[in-house]
Parts: C-alpha cells; structure tokens; sequence
C-alpha cells in the first residue's frame, strides 16, 4: 500500500500557516532563494533606485544627538498595542455580550445569549477592510519617522533610511494587492463553515424529528451562532498574522537604531 502524503509542515509566518490550515491547502516551501523572490517583485525602475541609493556615497552629517532608539520603541510598542487591541475590540469580531439585568426578578430570569451579528459575510469583510486600512496607514506613519529618526544618527544610518523608503515604495503595490486578497480567502472559509452549520442542523432536525415520532419528545437543535463565534475568532488570528507581518519593517528599523 502507498502511505498517503503528509502536510507539509511550514516554518514560515503564522499568516502563511494560519491561511494554509484554513483554505484546507498543503503549501510547499519555495526552493527559490530570498534574493530570487524578491527580485520578481521589482520593475525596472524600482532596479535603478535601488542602483541609485546602494552607489551613492553616505551623506555628510553635522553634529546631531544620537539616541539608542528606546524612546521610539516604546513609541512602536504602544502603537502595536493599540492596533491590536482595536483588532480584538471590534465591534464586528469582539464575542457578543449577555444583556445587563437589574432588579431580583430580572436577575433570576434565565441567562439566555446574546443576539448573533447579522450572518452575512459583507459586514466582516468590510471590518477586515477598515482594520487593513488603520494597519497600512499608522504603521506607515511610524516606518517614516523611523527613518527621519535614523536618518539624523549618521551618515550610515541616512543612506539605510533612504534605501529603506525606496524598498516600501517599490514594494507597496505587491504588498497592497496581495494582502488585499485576504478578505476574499476568508470570504470562501465563511461560506464553507456556514454551508457546513447548515447541514448539520439539517441533520440534526431530521434524527430529531425521528426520535420525536416515536417518543413524543421535543426537537432539539444545534446551538445558534456556534460556527459564526469560531469564525470570528479565525478572523481575528488573521488580522493580528497580518499585523506581525506588516510591522517586519519597523522591527528591522528600530533595531537599526539600537546599534552603536
């Protein structure tokens, strides 16, 4: 008998396996070098500046105060934090919570759930949307004062910030289109988890209904909402994936401004 293939196991960014295990897909590895991939994402014009910036010379600086860059990560950590916290807060992904009872009789009346967000998939996608956008605009905010930050260190650190700011340029078209695909995955993920609540409820109704013939019992049901909580919960571990990706960059520049 032949063993049956094995799931690649990726070492790669949770994003990457996070998406794997969700579109249900064995992802291989790239046997390509880093250099190689990355060099299919530049035109020829992002070639020349690149070019332009590695060949020029480190411009001349005055005297100006060196910082060890621990001011500007606690900024990038308080930054991190809010992202993460208006991810995990959202209106549309945070769980729904019970209704607040006063009053002894309303208080031993039955805990009954929340009502469930409306199980259609555009008010996701257009949180997932306006989550990427906040992402794409604050860190972007934070990556250029990174680099004004770097830029006044030395004459090394001026040119590591100008070749920095030619690599997010280069890069932003690749970047926005291929993150941009993300809602349209998670798009195919709900409607395969709601096609499958579906079904189980059906089957459920049906042994249901058959055991109430001949016992006279009630029908019971699969809990409302269940699959929409996991969902959501998905969702959000995408977002923060993305985040981890997204804030790569400024990682790279904070480092560089802790080194003497």
């Amino acid at each position: 008998m032949v063993p049956p293939p094995q799931r690649t196991v990726l070492s790669g960014p949770a994003l990457v396996r996070l998406l794997a295990r969700l579109g249900e897909t064995d992802v291989q590895a790239s046997s390509q070098p880093l250099a190689d991939r990355l060099s299919q994402w530049l035109g020829w014009t992002d070639a020349i500046a690149l070019s332009t910036v590695l060949s020029a010379p480190a411009p001349a600086m005055g005297r100006g105060g060196r910082s060890n860059g621990e001011d500007e990560a606690q900024h990038c950590l308080s930054l991190r934090s809010a992202l993460s916290k208006a991810i995990v807060t959202d209106g549309v992904l945070a769980p729904p919570r019970p209704p607040v009872r006063h009053g002894r009789a309303q208080q031993a009346a039955p805990v009954q759930e929340a009502p469930e967000m409306p199980a259609d998939y555009a008010v996701y996608r257009q949180c997932y949307l306006a989550l990427q956008q906040k992402m794409e605009t604050d860190i972007g905010d934070m990556r250029s004062r990174l680099r004004n930050r770097l830029a006044s260190q030395s004459s090394a650190m001026a040119k590591l910030a100008a070749l920095d700011a030619v690599m997010e340029r280069s890069m932003a078209v690749r970047e926005r289109n291929l993150l941009g695909t993300l809602p349209g995955l998670l798009g195919k993920y709900y409607e395969r988890q709601r096609k499958a609540a579906q079904l189980a409820q059906a089957q459920a109704d049906t042994a249901a209904q058959a055991k109430a013939e001949d016992q006279a019992e009630p029908r019971a049901q699969v809990p409302p909402g269940t699959w929409l909580s996991a969902f959501r919960k998905d969702m959000q571990s995408i977002l923060l994936a993305e985040l981890d990706v997204r804030f790569q960059p400024v990682e790279g520049l904070i480092a560089a401004l802790r080194t003497r």
